[in-house]
């Protein structure tokens, strides 16, 4: 019955009909299907298009122009990212390895991993710093790149990365990245955005992740400056915006729990203050006024998630000073 399970599977990949989301319940930690076709259904062919992605074969595949691997290793922590992760590998064909970690997807995250060439892992949640720190120490190659399961590298990043590496590898050293939003239905980020830049692509003697559950940045040795790549990171953190506000609700119940204590006189002066502070960030520094209406949607939902941390870490202290 298991061998008749897994050929019905293949049949349906190869026939366009496998849907990540129906394999619900086959998780990371069951049997999986070690090797099969990438995902083909018609979801997976939109977000690679959203992504800037070609439809040709090498391309698709992130494939560098001469066809050789560089000596970088992609890491991803994961769960549950079936819709979005098809994507985000397709583009990563020019790196020597790709490396996902796992927290226990239920969906067929795993399974889409390894039909892709990622080499998949598991390690229980316990913070993003932690599991990113984890997620290097399976890197075989001292370059290595941090890519999250809902960001896709463009065709120019990959090719500015390749140019670092076209008279063999560089000097251990470090380099910032662009990341911008796309908001759900768009194919590209807004005119002018500017969300954030981050250390992303790094030697291991240049840096490492710190072990922070929630703050994962890459601690730069001393002495160590980065330089700036040109091209952007796209990230495409919304399937929709019922998901958003949904994200934004589970994200600052993690983030109020797992920040240090704070008074509560404090967090009372500042709650008022955090929505009107937040949304001028969102809409009016990081440029989602040019957005439209989804520049000023997502400033606003970003600002309640902020505003709702602050209520959670309220509600956390009284429920300390009660104890």
């Amino acid at each position: 019955m298991a061998g008749h399970g897994r050929l019905g599977r293949l049949v349906a990949v190869r026939r366009g009909k496998f849907n990540p989301l129906r394999a619900a319940g086959q998780g990371c930690r069951r049997g999986v299907l070690p090797r099969m076709m990438p995902p083909g259904n018609g979801r997976s062919l939109h977000m690679r298009r959203e992504a800037g992605v070609a439809d040709d074969d090498a391309t698709a595949r992130g494939a560098a122009p001469d066809g050789a691997k560089l000596p970088v290793s992609v890491f991803l922590i994961a769960r549950d990212e079936a819709v979005r992760l098809p994507a985000t590998l397709a583009a990563l064909g020019w790196a020597g390895q790709v490396v996902l970690v796992d927290s226990g997807s239920t969906d067929a995250t795993c399974e889409v991993a390894r039909a892709m060439g990622a080499e998949v892992h598991h390690r229980d949640w316990d913070g993003y710093g932690p599991q990113k720190a984890f997620a290097e120490s399976l890197c075989r190659n001292d370059w290595m790149l941090n890519v999250d399961a809902d960001e896709v590298v463009t065709p120019a990043l990959a090719a500015e990365i390749a140019a670092q590496f076209a008279d063999g590898p560089p000097p251990p050293g470090a380099w910032r990245v662009r990341i911008l939003n796309v908001y759900p239905g768009d194919d590209r980020p807004r005119p002018l955005a500017a969300d954030y830049e981050v250390v992303r692509l790094y030697h291991r003697a240049a840096g490492r992740y710190r072990a922070h559950p929630l703050f994962d940045r890459v601690e730069l040795s001393p002495g160590v400056r980065p330089g700036r790549l040109a091209a952007p990171l796209h990230h495409f953190p919304l399937i929709s915006w019922e998901h958003f506000v949904d994200k934004e609700n589970r994200y600052s119940s993690f983030a109020a729990n797992a920040a240090r204590p704070r008074g509560r006189t404090g967090l009372i002066l500042r709650l008022p203050l955090e929505f009107p502070l937040a949304f001028v960030k969102f809409y009016l520094l990081r440029r989602h006024v040019t957005g439209g209406w989804k520049g000023f949607a997502f400033s606003m939902v970003a600002a309640f998630g902020r505003t709702l941390r602050v209520i959670k870490m309220l509600a956390r202290s009284e429920g300390r000073a009660e104890k």
